[in-house]
């Protein structure tokens, strides 16, 4: 009997005291099921500061189905899984972090819905275990995502998901420096579902999204996946042209009917900076977009690779 082939892709980074633990209750779970699936496990390492790339390959030494790759830089979450991506074999990959908050008890659940005849299937944590900041920001992710990135509004996005290798194939076509795995996701597919899972603890420390990055993470997917903002900068200098002319308008009618009214200074001034600060605003957005081009026009990579573990090079590479 052949037997379906999993992959699961995990990117490292500051996890040499849980990725251990995670990949053998990982390994674990799949065997509950090893008449009908095999599996490959991609370990990615993104230029962590600590010992993890060593833990990498002690796991890679003792089980052949243990792959690892390790960066020359620290690229991101998201060039990580890319990496990984471009190296599975399984018909169906599955995306976990490293800190051991993914119930992996809960793979077949995800493996189960794709095999009803979606593309997409995310864990969706009923009880999100957050501070009220990454609450409000995940709501606010979620409605740039839902408006820019047109995800469906029925889906929560999470980490933890599983998808058919032909999404796969189709992700890591895209070799720009600005992988966003969401935008890239709903590019290919609309047809995606959700499964409530129970969102753990996490084994040790916390994560590594500050708010720099988390911002720097939005902007990725948002100028490299839509041209709506560019869109909205263009209805907001409408706006505030009109808004500067009816004001025109409405100090000459004051001037006409009563001469002795003065035009304010302050006011004069306000307007100005107000419609001033948009114009930069509109101006950086504008940068960011030509900025980001001009990266991509120079061939930046999405991530360089110092090491393959368990792993043939290609000459590409």
């Amino acid at each position: 009997m052949n037997r379906e082939l999993l992959s699961f892709v995990i990117p490292c980074y500051r996890s040499e005291k849980t990725i251990a633990a995670v990949t053998a209750e990982l390994i674990g779970e799949i065997e509950k099921r090893a008449d009908a699936y095999d599996y490959e496990i991609f370990l990615v390492n993104d230029h962590s500061p600590d010992n993890v790339l060593e833990v990498i390959r002690r796991l890679c030494a003792e089980n052949p189905k243990i792959h690892g790759i390790s960066f020359a830089r620290n690229f991101g979450q998201h060039a990580a899984l890319m990496a990984g991506y471009a190296r599975c074999k399984g018909s169906i990959i599955i995306s976990l972090d490293d800190d051991g908050q993914a119930p992996v008890e809960s793979i077949y659940a995800l493996v189960d819905k794709i095999h009803e005849g979606y593309d997409v299937v995310f864990g969706r944590y009923p009880d999100v275990k957050q501070s009220g900041f990454r609450k409000f920001g995940s709501r606010i992710n979620r409605l740039m995502s839902e408006t820019l990135l047109e995800q469906p509004k029925e889906i929560s996005g999470n980490s933890f998901y599983a998808m058919r290798d032909f999404i796969a194939r189709d992700m890591v076509r895209y070799r720009n420096p600005y992988p966003y795995l969401g935008g890239l996701i709903f590019r290919a597919t609309r047809n995606a579902a959700n499964v409530d899972v129970n969102q753990r603890e996490r084994l040790v420390g916390k994560s590594g999204y500050s708010l720099r990055k988390l911002f720097a993470l939005w902007m990725n997917g948002y100028t490299a996946f839509s041209v709506k903002p560019l869109r909205l900068a263009s209805l907001l200098g409408v706006v505030s042209a009109a808004i500067g002319f009816i004001m025109v308008i409405v100090t000459v009618l004051h001037k006409l009917i009563n001469p002795s009214v003065q035009i304010g200074y302050s006011s004069l001034m306000a307007v100005i900076l107000f419609v001033g600060g948009l114009i930069m605003l509109m101006l950086g957005l504008i940068g960011e977009y030509i900025g980001r081009i001009y990266i991509c026009l120079n061939s930046s990579p999405q991530y360089v690779i110092r090491e393959l573990i368990n792993i043939k090079r290609d000459e590409s590479e």
